[in-house]
């Protein structure tokens, strides 16, 4: 039996995971669940007993001085507690952030829904990261998936088809799914040439999807100027390697021809909606998106070397090849050009057309025009011959026929 003490009842509650290791290109996902924890300061309450999950020669523990007393830090998972309080609506996550258990994996998952149950969890949202073949210039790529196909339809995910080896988020989404408890995984693509950590554009993109579903704002901090950092260092080092420079390129091209399709109004609709979202809830200009077409709009990303490298930097340059613009940058201009509705834009439609068909009256009256003019230019060469003809005959009409022919 759990029991938790000192945690006030919840207002519905949504459960987030991530796990450093496998599941974690990048530290992308527990680096978002240590974002939401520090910018709402989230309280822990509970952690799982580390001697019954990990192996300690694999995951070592870490000894550090603390007013000059000696203590170890042990691997484990905690489990914290924050309010996502918005202003106009509020709700209560509650933080799963570890490692990814070595041994008695059914356990730990029985473990962390015992814990759910206990505390009235409507869902499970699972954060993870891959290494994929993702061009770094483009937004980074974030599946949701489920197992549930009444949840896939209503909140417009996919469920989940993979075969193959498995971590602890493919294995706690499936206790879920048994247990009864609504689950989503959402799955950030990170480009494998450059999978060092922090990928915070990867993380940046992964908070952005989690808002959507969970319908509340997340504050995103320096995450954004950290993005448009590692952007620009990324793109420097490339610039700075042809074949790593033509390979990017080449990926470029294949994600933008694999994404025309969905260049949708719908998804513009989509990007435009998170934008005034996070223009009314705070001031100044809207934060970074790792989800929306390309740039900074989005967000960008950056991070190269390991924990505490410094970012490569240059504003004023950026020594970067400039970002080709994707189908789905066109159709947002477009779109955000066009101020007018559906009258505006039938009577668009009938001014092209009417503008076509003067064009092709003007193009026929010329071709006419053209014809008359070379018709007459052969008429003047004829009469010429037949003057040239009566000036060389003389005499003998045979013998100017003659030269004619």
């Amino acid at each position: 039996m759990i029991e938790l003490e000192g945690v006030p009842e919840l207002i519905d509650p949504v459960m987030i995971c991530a796990f450093e290791g496998w599941n974690d290109a990048g530290d992308a996902a527990s680096t978002a669940v240590g974002h939401l924890d520090r910018e709402w300061k989230g309280e822990v309450f509970a952690s799982l007993d580390a001697e019954d999950y990990y192996d300690f020669q694999v995951n070592r523990p870490t000894v550090a001085l603390e007013g000059g007393v000696r203590k170890i830090t042990w691997p484990t998972t905690r489990l914290s507690v924050v309010r996502a309080d918005t202003g106009e609506k509020s709700r209560d996550l509650v933080l799963v952030r570890g490692i990814e258990p070595s041994m008695r994996w059914r356990s730990f998952c029985n473990e962390i829904l015992g814990y759910a149950h206990e505390l009235g969890v409507e869902m499970v949202v699972i954060l993870g990261a891959l290494l994929g073949d993702t061009p770094h210039t483009r937004p980074v790529p974030v599946s949701g998936v489920t197992s549930d196909p009444d949840l896939a339809r209503s909140l417009d995910l996919e469920e989940t088809r993979y075969e193959g080896p498995t971590g602890i988020v493919g294995v706690l989404q499936e206790a879920c799914a048994h247990a009864g408890v609504p689950a989503v995984s959402l799955w950030a693509a990170v480009p494998h040439y450059v999978s060092q950590p922090p990928n915070p554009k990867a993380t940046l993109a992964l908070l952005n999807r989690l808002e959507d579903l969970i319908t509340v704002r997340i504050p995103l901090g320096e995450l954004t100027e950290d993005s448009r950092a590692w952007q620009l260092g990324v793109d420097q080092l490339a610039a700075e390697d042809s074949e790593v420079a033509e390979y990017v390129q080449s990926l470029e091209e294949a994600r933008d021809t694999a994404e025309l399709p969905e260049a949708s109004g719908e998804a513009i609709a989509r990007e435009f909606e998170r934008y005034l979202r996070r223009r009314d809830g705070q001031p100044g200009p809207a934060g970074g998106h790792a989800t929306e077409s390309g740039g900074l709009a989005e967000g960008r990303e950056g991070g190269t070397g390991g924990p505490g490298a410094p970012y490569l930097r240059d504003p004023s340059t950026g020594h970067g090849r400039p970002r080709k613009p994707s189908a789905k940058d066109e159709m947002a201009k477009d779109d955000a050009e066009d101020t007018g509705g559906d009258g505006d834009e039938a009577m668009d439609v009938d001014d092209v057309k009417e503008a076509d068909d003067t064009k092709e009256a003007d193009g026929a009256k010329g071709a006419d025009d053209g014809q008359g003019a070379e018709d007459r230019d052969t008429e003047g060469q004829d009469a010429s011959r037949r003057d040239e003809g009566r000036t060389d005959r003389g005499g003998s009409g045979d013998e100017g026929s003659g030269s004619d022919r």
